[in-house]
């Protein structure tokens, strides 16, 4: 038996649209993230349990993990017979990486249960050909983090998909799902097809700021580049209240807050435990919607995907 834990993942993270990501960890030490466990068996069956088990596809075909397995099969040309079981906890259309947390987890389990044939740039290939498939284009600033754990910066270039990039350990991540869907190919297509020169050269001056402040240690320069010129603008309409949430955790005294990948979820750094709850608790009285939603305080989990058992 194999077990594969993948934990949640914020995408984009602002100024990096479709290249940076970073994946998270509750400090409270819960897990966010799903679960796959695969074990022998005589044929192919696929268990889906856990608290967002009831937004999964209803046919087994539609499943994204039976997806993972197909794909599993077809690259090691063989029918493999097991049992899987999905503990789906992370919300679909949340913003932090739901299908990438079943898509790592999938592909890891059934790689670790087959003994290991693929290399991590493979799967991570394969993680990123599937995501693609959900959203409409391939990306992996979820699948990076989630899989390899920290703030991944995605190169594709010289045989080498991503790198992790130093972060801050003071930095605190509140993330807020208000318990609403927004699915990530309806997140896309409202952005524009095409940006204007001034706004590109701002977005290159932003990004590689952010990079160069990382690597040099200044986190109070890191946050103030943290900006979203590509997809914020367009984005914010599509979450309730977006604006006036924003102003409001800044004035409690977050240093950067935007909308976690497609959103709906929002995180917002604080670099102080007593901001940290400050914002947490007003996310959790304003932000929230439903029973469905959530607030947690986190750190960047540098683990990424991890085998449990």
């Amino acid at each position: 038996m194999v077990k594969i834990y993948a934990p949640a993942s914020i995408g984009n993270a602002n100024v990096g649209f479709d290249v940076l990501g970073v994946a998270i960890t509750p400090i409270d030490g819960s897990f966010l993230g799903d679960f796959v466990t695969i074990q022998a068996s005589d044929k192919f069956d696929l268990i889906c349990d856990g608290f967002f088990a009831n937004q999964l596809p209803n046919l087994t075909e539609d499943n994204i993990v039976y997806q993972c397995w197909r794909s599993f099969c077809t690259k090691m040309k063989k029918f493999i017979p097991v049992k899987i079981l999905l503990e789906k906890n992370m919300p679909i259309g949340s913003g932090l990486g739901s299908s990438a947390c079943s898509i790592v987890a999938g592909f890891m389990a059934l790689n670790e249960f087959y003994g290991n044939p693929l290399n991590k740039n493979e799967l991570l290939m394969l993680m990123g050909y599937l995501e693609g498939k959900v959203s409409n284009s391939i990306h992996y600033d979820n699948v990076a983090p989630c899989f390899l754990g920290g703030m991944q910066l995605i190169l594709e270039e010289n045989n080498i998909i991503s790198q992790k990039i130093p972060t801050f350990n003071d930095w605190l991540w509140v993330i807020s799902y208000p318990g609403i869907k927004i699915s990530t190919a309806q997140a896309r297509s409202i952005l524009p097809g095409q940006y204007c020169k001034k706004d590109c050269i701002k977005h290159s001056q932003l990004l590689a700021g952010f990079i160069h402040a990382c690597y040099t240690n200044q986190p109070y320069l890191a946050a103030k580049l943290m900006k979203d010129i590509i997809a914020e603008p367009y984005r914010a309409k599509l979450l309730p209240n977006f604006i006036k949430v924003q102003q409001t955790v800044h004035e409690i005294g977050a240093i950067v807050s935007g909308i976690s990948g497609s959103g709906p979820t929002i995180f917002t750094i604080c670099d102080n435990i007593n901001i940290a709850n400050q914002v947490a608790n007003w996310l959790q009285s304003n932000y929230i919607k439903n029973n469905d939603g959530f607030v947690h305080i986190c750190r960047i989990d540098y683990f990424g995907a991890r085998k449990l058992g």
